[in-house]
């Protein structure tokens, strides 16, 4: 896998936090880094080609009453959400973007949310485990032991957690949470899936929706690419797609490869650790050395001035 910049930046900013962290016993990491996968665990594949989105979105809707979020900024029927790329947010678990298809009149819509990866690099990244992967498939959040620290956002390839800078007292990392609490853990679907009306999502175990979609792709070549998006992109994921276009024209990136993020970091760190426990002290000494030079030269040039000043005041006497 070749990493580009935007990678090698989010992979060192994991790799210096775990640096940072390393008083902390080496199986904090273990649970996620070593992810072997419950065969039972639960998965959704998303049929793109089926999705209506115009005056639909209600998996939108259902999400935000599953859990108690504002309601929407727009309404179903107004085609002008559709004007810009949108990803979530703090207040929206789950959006729908339309991609150019094959003619003017048959665009593609695509839902996204996150995507519980198998092995995690939010879990991975977080130094006091309020991510977990659950055996059912979700990874789930505990705001309770969260410090804020935001590098599950720096970390995750698909851009997903968000922060709640608008919060003063208590502000949480907001994502998707495969409806875990209220349905996963019965066995449930989630919220959205249950609202579609079209079926463009299917619920069930993730190795049985894998069948699914290779047989969908098999018996309708020329409706999808030979591709399930999700199978292995960073070492596989819940959420899984099928599109009738290449994946990268609808939205997702395809640079990812299949190797883990979490055991991308730590061949990271066996690399070069030190150079990641020593740069990042480095540049902090320069910085608060050039700090407290400038507050000197200020205070001293203070103290030139009065006594300047001084000097003045005593000879106009």
């Amino acid at each position: 896998m070749n990493i580009n910049r935007r990678d090698f930046l989010k992979l060192a900013g994991v790799a210096a936090v775990r640096v940072a962290a390393g008083s902390i016993p080496s199986d904090s990491f273990a649970s996620v880094e070593e992810f072997s996968g419950n065969p039972d665990r639960r998965g959704v594949l998303v049929d793109t080609t089926q999705c209506i989105g115009l005056n639909c979105r209600r998996c939108e809707l259902a999400c935000a009453k599953e859990h108690n979020l504002p309601p929407l900024e727009k309404p179903p029927e107004d085609a002008s959400v559709f004007n810009e790329r949108r990803r979530t947010h703090p207040n929206q678990f789950t959006v729908v973007n339309r991609f150019p298809g094959e003619t003017e009149d048959t665009p593609i819509y695509v839902k996204r949310q996150c995507m519980h990866c198998d092995e995690p690099a939010c879990a991975s990244a977080c130094l006091v485990k309020a991510f977990t992967k659950t055996d059912q498939g979700a990874v789930v959040y505990d705001a309770s032991v969260c410090i804020g620290c935001r590098y599950c956002m720096v970390a995750c390839p698909f851009d997903v957690p968000t922060y709640e800078y608008g919060s003063a007292l208590h502000p949480r990392v907001r994502k998707c949470t495969f409806c875990f609490e209220s349905r996963l853990k019965e066995g449930r679907p989630p919220a959205c899936v249950e609202a579609c009306p079209r079926e463009v999502m299917t619920f069930g175990r993730r190795e049985d929706l894998i069948k699914v979609a290779r047989q969908k792709i098999a018996r309708h070549p020329d409706m999808y690419v030979d591709h399930i998006y999700g199978e292995h992109e960073v070492g596989g994921t819940s959420w899984m797609y099928l599109s009738k276009k290449p994946f990268e024209e609808v939205g997702f990136r395809t640079d990812l490869g299949t190797t883990p993020y979490p055991s991308l970091t730590r061949n990271y760190l066996s690399a070069a650790p030190l150079v990641m426990a020593i740069w990042p002290a480095f540049f902090l000494s320069i910085y608060l050395f050039t700090k407290r030079k400038d507050e000197l030269a200020k205070q001293n040039g203070k103290h030139i001035d009065n006594h300047t000043h001084g000097d003045n005041h005593k000879e106009t006497k």
